[in-house]
């Protein structure tokens, strides 16, 4: 039997047609199945869990049928309590599907530590950037007898002398003892 014979043969035409036909009810079936195991058009409204503590926001996102998923801590931010949600994606407000799960970002429990940094032999005029670029602040400013004017002597936190390395929370107020250009006694 020859190619054309066969192709144009009614065997050949019932085969194509009930393999159409086969393709369209699989595909009706699976998109009917989709539909019923992908709960289509049922979402869930994202709560706003910002400012909230990390039960209560667990306790809401259960309630809403949604996952809690904590992501690292992020800076410390005095406006929130120790280790309240400050930030969560997807936002509130958003519909997503049930199971779906919701990325918080917490407030740590104070602000991260930072080495200091050595201050003594600078001027005050390096110094403090260099204070303010880590995050400090400065403190006093008191001045000893020592030739270098404004060159710092010693750096002290609460009374205590620093040595370099030395870990302070960052915002810390450092004092600085600094030298005001005359001899030594």
């Amino acid at each position: 039997m020859s190619l054309i014979k066969f192709v144009t043969s009614k065997a050949f035409l019932k085969q194509v047609i009930l393999a159409v036909v086969g393709v369209f009810v699989l595909c009706f079936l699976l998109l009917k199945w989709l539909n019923v195991s992908t709960n289509h058009n049922e979402f869930e409204t994202v709560p706003d869990l910002t400012g909230k503590s990390v039960e209560v926001a667990k306790i809401e996102l259960d309630e809403n049928h949604l996952v809690m998923e904590i992501q690292d801590s992020s800076n410390f931010n005095p406006d929130y309590p120790k280790f309240a949600v400050i930030d969560q994606d997807p936002k509130a407000g958003k519909k997503v599907k049930e199971d779906r799960k919701i990325y918080l970002t917490l407030n740590p429990s104070g602000y991260r530590k930072v080495n200091v940094p050595d201050l003594v032999g600078k001027t005050f005029r390096q110094a403090k950037p260099t204070l303010e670029a880590l995050g400090f602040k400065v403190g006093k400013t008191t001045y000893v007898d020592y030739l270098g004017k404004d060159e710092v002597v010693k750096v002290t936190f609460e009374g205590s002398e620093l040595k370099i390395g030395d870990k302070l929370p960052k915002t810390s107020k450092i004092d600085l003892v600094l030298g005001n250009g005359n001899r030594p006694q």
